[in-house]
């Protein structure tokens, strides 16, 4: 009879601490309950994620603690709040890390760049900035893009303006991108970009990753790791798809061993007309940074991470650009003129090989920074302080605390960017003298700031020039009527329906 009365006194006592939490917390976008944290409410808003935690940074001045079920390493500081993110990602750098937990949460990545602190990413930044930061390789990335739109973006949206069928734009963009990141990082050629849309398994392998990571961001530590045991859910088809990609990549890995092998009289300073592959292999003979040679396993790391940055951020970056202009008539005939007035000769586009020309796309600069600040690539960034800190916000953050700042949040912050924040205003970007205004990175962070600053943004820049003139040029695009645009569940911000439109050929002008 006690332990019914013991158990009554608990239950009740339990609805107690509920209820006043409730009222306490009521007029908060998110309640910290006992025991759960406020992992409830997080998991209510999984489906729109990405503006639940703009609504929340919003209400608690764009920094704020998360807390996660007791007893879990769920616990981490959120912020949009630029004077920390410089701090985080500039002033105070050394003391926020990749840490441990972002390093498991990742873990397909392996040793790779994205993973890697201290000598490990100093070396690899170094050595990756060394391949890519020169006129060969920037040659080499136009050449290959250029090669692509001509022989399979536009027979494949030819095809789609002639029979007047619907086509998933984003699709398009995913196996465009995926075929020139194969080619810069592996020089082979998937062909994933037909007009057949064939199956590739391993290109549909990185978008199983990238969800089955974010399931990772959004469970606590236990349960995925349980998952994994088991061989069941979300870990069971991270498994199957890593395999698959580890598999793609170790055969690209031996057949070029073998082809150099074959072929020894490519010389070092022809290094930079080539795939980054075969640039590793080769530069395995020297000394670089104590590194003497290159393992199967580290290449396969980098080539995976630079695959990864190349072919997900620039075909999401393309997405939302060309809805935004499709949906911006004002916006689209301001770039039509541009490109007019700077690439057509002939009623047809012509590009430089210097890069000079498309330097003068101004607009379009514009347009594709306005593009990435409302919907970046990669929304959210981890950090991890190695040592206990306060932030200029005043936050004390404890030595071990993982922090997220939100990228897509910051790109709808008034104090940052003013009243018509959420408009599309390529204008914005753009001086009164015609040309770029210049942001601070810890502002516009779509390339991330400070030492960790992306490598590939020019890469970025030129590619989506190239797709987006060319497809803005040659073609009308009318979204499908109906059909729903928002931001996907993943690492990456795609469309969570891809993009179903309609394509025609403009008239010769």
């Amino acid at each position: 009879m006690a332990t019914v009365e013991y158990a009554e006194i608990a239950v009740a006592f339990l609805c107690f601490l509920f209820l006043w939490h409730w009222i306490w917390n009521r007029d908060s976008p998110i309640i910290n309950w006992p025991l759960v944290g406020m992992l409830p409410g997080l998991l209510r808003n999984a489906s729109n994620v990405h503006d639940f935690i703009t609504q929340i940074l919003k209400h608690y001045g764009a920094t704020f603690e998360f807390k996660g079920p007791w007893f879990t390493n769920m616990n981490f500081v959120v912020t949009g709040d630029p004077v920390n993110i410089h701090h985080i990602m500039s002033r105070n750098f050394s003391n926020y890390t990749k840490g441990p937990e972002f390093r498991q949460i990742f873990e397909p990545l392996g040793d790779g760049i994205f993973n890697s602190d201290s000598d490990s990413w100093r070396h690899q930044r170094k050595l990756i900035q060394s391949l890519i930061k020169n006129n060969k390789f920037e040659l080499f990335l136009k050449q290959v893009v250029q090669e692509k739109v001509g022989k399979g973006l536009i027979p494949v949206l030819d095809g789609a303006s002639r029979q007047g069928i619907e086509v998933d734009l984003q699709d398009v963009f995913q196996r465009f991108t995926f075929d020139n990141i194969c080619l810069m990082v592996l020089g082979f050629d998937t062909n994933c970009l037909s007009i057949e849309f064939p199956k590739v398994a391993y290109e549909k392998a990185f978008d199983q990753i990238e969800e089955s990571v974010f399931f990772r961001h959004i469970v606590p530590e236990s349960i995925w790791k349980l998952q994994r045991w088991l061989q069941v859910g979300e870990e069971k088809k991270l498994i199957k798809a890593w395999k698959v990609l580890d598999q793609f990549v170790y055969k690209c890995i031996s057949s070029k061993r073998e082809q150099l092998s074959q072929n020894r009289a490519q010389k070092s300073e022809e290094l930079a007309n080539v795939d980054l592959l075969t640039a590793y292999i080769q530069l395995e003979g020297g000394e670089t940074d104590g590194f003497t040679k290159y393992s199967n396993k580290f290449i396969r790391d980098a080539a995976f991470n630079l695959m990864l940055a190349g072919r997900d951020t620039v075909s999401a970056g393309l997405t939302w650009l060309l809805w935004l202009v499709a949906t911006h008539p004002s916006v689209e005939a301001k770039i039509i003129e541009e490109i007019r007035e700077h690439l057509v000769v002939n009623n047809e586009l012509k590009w430089d090989t210097t890069g000079a020309v498309l330097n003068k796309l101004v607009y379009l600069h514009g347009a594709i920074c306005e593009s990435l600040r409302l919907f970046p690539s990669v929304p959210f960034e981890h950090k991890y302080a190695v040592e206990s800190d306060v932030l200029p916000s005043g936050h004390h953050i404890s030595q071990g605390t993982r922090l997220l700042y939100s990228l897509y949040t910051m790109g709808r912050m008034e104090s940052i960017w003013g009243g018509d924040c959420l408009e599309f205003k390529p204008e914005r970007w753009i001086s009164e003298k015609g040309g770029i205004v210049h942001v601070p990175s810890y502002k516009f962070i779509a390339f991330n700031a400070g030492p960790r600053t992306c490598l590939g943004k020019d890469m970025s820049f030129i590619q989506m020039k190239i797709v987006a003139s060319s497809i803005i040029w040659n073609y009308g695009v009318q979204v499908v009527e109906g059909h729903p645009v928002s931001p996907s569940i993943s690492i990456i911000l795609h469309m969570k329906h891809g993009l179903k439109v309609r394509i025609t050929k403009r008239d010769a002008r």
